[in-house]
């Protein structure tokens, strides 16, 4: 069924593929909740649950009908904006929300069936491929180096734009906020202590080319966290399973468009998770999927030439259009290709039966929560931090020498991490490249959709600046 041998690969290294993106994004199940939570009446119990089964089922979407190694969850970033933006921010409440995620659902399953996605991927060029890659790779580092502490910022008091009126909001700063190492003392600084040790570990792993490198990096690390107090047993992680009564099918359409002076927001709104949630999942399987041969020249020919699913990126593509809508309905925000399934395919994850695995351990944390919180953000993070190195390799390709190629490609490269979102990275890569070939008198060799796309991003940061969001 996964064609094994054709591509390369055996059910064992599956497996350990499957445990290994399994481990380093196993986080979303207490995190997802933690955030979406903040949101008053938002149970946490029924966002913990639906992001187990948001996971399960576009994952297992993805394994068995598309048959490549990528797992689903609900989206980091597109969480935060449902909570700090959609619903903090506008006043939209919790089933307002959903309902605009369900929307966004339908919307990408529509885009995906009239083909608009094949066209988007077609339009980009090859040297915004190769940095959309390289972006995802330095920004998947940037998330395990301050997920793991091993950042810290600081702050001076006047370069503080907004100070909550609750000691738990969120204090917003302007570009006063300084990065540097933390103290790697384990006293101070135990998560960062065993993070970098981690990432020692996992290295020298990987250079001995030891089968499994990250997958043991991630155990070995948690297992130092034990002594350290961060690898711990709590109880208190679990949830009630009768919780997701409280979130499924909550969608309040009615309320959402009851108000005509805000309906041009809720349009708005529903374009930015699209547009997000779009260009995340299509950088993710371009920055992954063609340096590995997931998606390789045959497939792609397939995409653009055949009609209806006849390659692995159309069904992986339906696939992730498909999940959105599922985690609405029980209860969550966007969910989305997670760049973190570049960890199970650095370990040779090529089928969909490593997505299998993994679904079937997120299945497995519904009854065994307290197990799957053993694995921190602190045991992941050097396996994210990795992964960052190998995804690098494109760079390489990109004609440095050459500003017109070069411009884009930095943007799209710096602004992924610098502004934690693969979606900005890709609009200003997309931005800058038109404007550069456009002034060397080059605007006819450009694919239309760069135009169209190019101009909804400026228009989408245009209304964001005029919403002062």
């Amino acid at each position: 069924m996964f064609k094994l041998k054709e591509n390369g690969t055996t059910w064992s290294r599956e497996l350990v593929a499957g445990v290994t993106t399994f481990v380093t994004m196993v986080y979303i199940i207490f995190v997802n909740p933690a955030i979406l939570g903040a949101v008053p009446g938002f149970e946490k119990g029924g966002i913990f649950l639906a992001t187990i089964i948001a996971t399960v089922a576009g994952t297992l979407i993805m394994g068995l009908f598309a048959n490549v190694p990528y797992a689903l969850a609900p989206g980091m970033g597109l969480n935060a904006f449902f909570t700090y933006t959609v619903c903090f921010s506008l006043g939209f409440t919790w089933q307002q929300g959903l309902a605009m995620v369900f929307i966004c659902g339908i919307i990408n399953i529509l885009i995906t069936v009239t083909k608009v996605r094949k066209a988007i991927i077609k339009s980009i060029p090859k040297t915004l491929q190769y940095a959309i890659g390289a972006g995802i790779g330095l920004f998947i580092a940037y998330i395990g180096l301050k997920d793991a502490n091993i950042i810290k910022f600081t702050i001076d008091p006047w370069n503080i734009t907004n100070v909550p009126a609750d000691a738990g909001g969120t204090v917003i700063s302007n570009g006063g906020a300084i990065p540097a190492l933390v103290n790697f003392n384990n006293v101070v600084n135990p998560m960062a202590f065993m993070a970098i040790l981690g990432v020692i570990i996992t290295a020298v792993l990987m250079v001995l080319k030891v089968r499994g490198a990250i997958l043991i990096g991630i155990i070995i690390t948690a297992i130092i966290g034990v002594p350290l107090g961060i690898t711990k047993y709590d109880p208190s992680t679990a949830y009630a399973i009768s919780d997701i009564s409280k979130t499924a099918f909550q969608f309040d359409f009615a309320g959402l468009f009851a108000d005509p002076a805000k309906l041009i927001i809720v349009i708005i709104t529903i374009f930015a998770f699209s547009l997000t949630d779009t260009f995340d999942t299509i950088g993710t399987f371009i920055g992954t999927g063609r340096k590995t041969g997931i998606f390789d020249e045959k497939d792609e020919k397939a995409l653009f030439e055949g009609k209806g699913f006849k390659s692995k990126m159309d069904k992986a593509l339906f696939a992730d259009a498909t999940a959105t809508s599922i985690g609405a309905l029980f209860g969550t925000s966007n969910t989305t290709t997670y760049i973190e399934s570049a960890a199970g395919i650095s370990e040779g994850g090529r089928t969909g039966l490593t997505s299998v695995f993994t679904a079937l351990l997120f299945a497995a944390c519904v009854f065994l929560t307290p197990v799957a919180g053993l694995v921190t953000v602190a045991a992941a993070a050097p396996a994210l931090i990795i992964v960052g190195v190998l995804m690098a390799e494109p760079l390489k390709k990109i004609e440095w020498t050459n500003l017109e190629e070069a411009i884009p490609a930095f943007f799209t490269v710096a602004i992924m991490p610098f502004t934690y979102s693969i979606s900005n990275g890709i609009a200003f890569g997309f931005v800058f490249y038109v404007l550069t070939k456009l002034f060397r008198g080059k605007g006819k060799e450009l694919h239309p959709l760069l135009y169209v796309f190019s101009a909804l991003f400026i228009v989408y940061f245009v209304a964001m600046a005029i919403l002062k969001l």
